[in-house]
C-alpha cells in the first residue's frame, strides 16, 4: 500500500507541488485545502504518512509536534511533518535547506553583508536563521509592524542584500513591490521567495539595474526535495532538483510572440500552441471582447490611447497565466509598462518580417501612419524587449517549429 504524503495549507489552487513529488517518488501526494477552523481536527486525525505545511499554517502546526528538529526549533516554523511508529508528529524545517541552495545557486554572496529581510512571518524566521547561519553581517527585519518599516526605510539604503519573504508580487498581485529598490545604491543581490511569476517586480527591477537576482523556484524544488528524504528515507539526490526546475520552468513559462502588424505573430501562435498543446491567446480579440466593438471602431470612436490603455489593461491579466502562447499587438512596444507584463512569465520571441509583405487589411495605423513609420518607431523596440529572434518563414510550421526548438 503506498503512503500518504501531501501539502497542508488554505489556499492551494495554484501550488506546484504534486508535480513536484511526481519526480521525487511513487508515494501518493495530496493537496489539503483546510479552512483553519478546520485545523485541530485535521491535525489530530492524522490520516497521512507526513506531510508538508504552508501559509498559514507553518507555526499553528507547531503544538502538535511531538518533537521538533533544530532548525524548527530555532525558527519557530515546521514546513514538513512526519508521523512516527508510534503515531507521534515531528516537525522539520526544509525551508532552511532550501533557502541556502536558492543563495548558492544564483551566486549572490552573504557573507558580512548588510541584510534586509521583509516580512516577519515563518518564512522570515526562517530566512534570519540561515542568514546568520551563512555569515550574514546586520540582519534587520522590515514590516509593516516592526521599529524597522516601509515609512523609515531610508536609513537602511546602505543596506547590501534585499530578501522578500512577503507574499507581495505573488500571483495575483502581479506586478505589486514592497519596496522601491533605487535608493539602494550599495545592494548587490535580491532574492525573492515568490516563484509565481518567474519575475516579481521586485526582482524585474533589480534586473534593469543589473543587480544579481533569484526567484523562489529553486527554493521551493530543494526544500522538496529534502522533505520527500524525510517522507522515505532517502539519501540527497541534488540532481532532482535541477530536473524539477527545468521541468517547471518548461511547463509554466509563457511564450509571448511580438513583432510589426501583419507579420504572423497569430498564425504562428496558434499552431506553436497546437503543437505544445497548451492555451492560445491573441491580446486582439481579447481586446475586442473587453470594448465589445472591433480594433478599427476602437481606434475611430475611443482613440488610440483608449486602445493602448485598454491593451495594458488585457495584458496584465493574459501575462499572469502560467504555460502559454501570447500574440502581443504589434503596438504593445509603445507602453512601457508592457515591458514588465510580458517579461514577469514569459520568453519573448520578435518575429520578423520583411516590410513589404507585412499584412495591413483591417490594421489602422499601419494603413493611416504607413508600415516605413511605424517600423522606424518600433523596430529597435522589438530587439530590446526580445529574448530571441526569428524571421518569419513561408511555411508557418516551420517558424513554429524553431521556436519549439530554441524553448527545448
Amino acid at each position: 500500500m503506498k503512503k500518504k504524503f501531501g501539502l497542508l495549507g488554505e489556499k492551494l489552487k495554484h501550488s506546484f507541488s504534486p508535480r513536484i513529488h511526481s519526480f521525487l517518488g511513487s508515494y501518493e501526494y495530496s493537496l489539503y485545502e483546510i479552512a483553519p477552523c478546520d485545523l485541530d481536527t485535521f491535525m489530530k486525525k492524522k490520516e497521512w504518512d507526513g506531510i508538508n505545511v504552508t501559509i498559514p499554517y507553518k507555526q499553528a502546526v507547531i503544538p502538535y509536534c511531538k518533537s521538533l528538529s533544530p532548525e524548527a526549533q530555532t525558527t519557530g516554523s515546521v514546513n514538513t511533518i512526519i508521523r512516527e511508529k508510534d503515531g507521534s508528529l515531528s516537525g522539520h524545517n526544509t525551508d532552511y535547506f532550501g533557502f541556502c541552495v536558492m543563495l548558492e545557486r544564483a551566486n549572490i554572496g552573504i557573507k558580512e553583508k548588510k541584510t534586509l529581510v521583509l516580512g516577519d512571518g515563518g518564512s522570515a524566521k526562517t530566512v534570519r536563521h540561515a542568514l546568520k547561519q551563512l555569515g550574514a553581517g546586520e540582519v534587520i527585519t522590515v514590516s509593516r509592524r516592526c521599529e524597522n518599516n516601509y515609512e523609515n526605510i531610508a536609513k537602511h539604503y546602505d543596506a547590501q542584500i534585499i530578501v522578500n519573504t512577503t507574499p507581495v508580487g505573488m500571483f495575483p498581485d502581479n506586478g505589486n513591490s514592497p519596496l522601491n529598490i533605487k535608493g539602494f545604491l550599495q545592494l548587490t543581490g535580491v532574492a525573492d521567495i515568490v516563484y509565481n511569476p518567474m519575475r516579481t517586480k521586485l526582482l524585474l527591477d533589480a534586473q534593469r539595474l543589473n543587480i544579481l537576482n533569484v526567484n523562489g523556484l529553486a527554493m521551493l524544488a530543494a526544500q522538496a526535495e529534502m522533505a520527500s528524504r524525510l517522507f522515505i528515507n532517502e539519501k540527497a539526490r541534488p540532481q532532482l532538483v535541477d530536473l524539477i526546475i527545468k521541468s517547471l520552468v518548461k511547463d509554466t513559462q509563457n511564450i509571448a510572440l511580438i513583432g510589426m502588424p501583419g507579420c504572423g505573430k497569430s498564425t504562428t501562435g496558434k499552431i506553436l500552441a497546437e503543437k505544445m498543446n497548451r492555451q492560445f491567446i491573441d491580446t486582439d480579440d481579447q481586446i475586442v471582447k473587453a470594448a465589445g466593438k472591433s480594433v478599427k471602431d476602437i481606434f475611430l470612436e475611443d482613440t488610440e490611447d483608449a486602445f493602448r490603455k485598454l491593451e495594458s489593461r488585457v495584458l496584465a491579466e493574459e501575462t499572469k497565466k502560467s504555460g502559454v502562447v501570447i500574440a502581443a499587438g504589434g503596438g504593445v512596444v509603445t507602453r512601457n509598462e508592457n515591458l514588465d507584463l510580458l517579461r514577469q512569465n514569459s520568453l519573448v520571441v520578435y518575429l520578423k518580417r520583411d516590410l513589404s509583405d507585412l499584412a495591413i487589411d483591417g490594421r489602422p495605423l499601419s494603413r493611416n501612419v504607413g508600415i516605413e513609420i511605424l517600423a522606424k518607431q518600433r523596430l529597435p523596440l522589438y530587439e530590446e524587449w526580445s529574448d530571441c529572434a526569428f524571421n518569419i518563414q513561408e511555411n508557418p510550421d516551420k517558424t513554429s517549429e524553431q521556436i519549439l526548438e530554441y524553448y527545448k
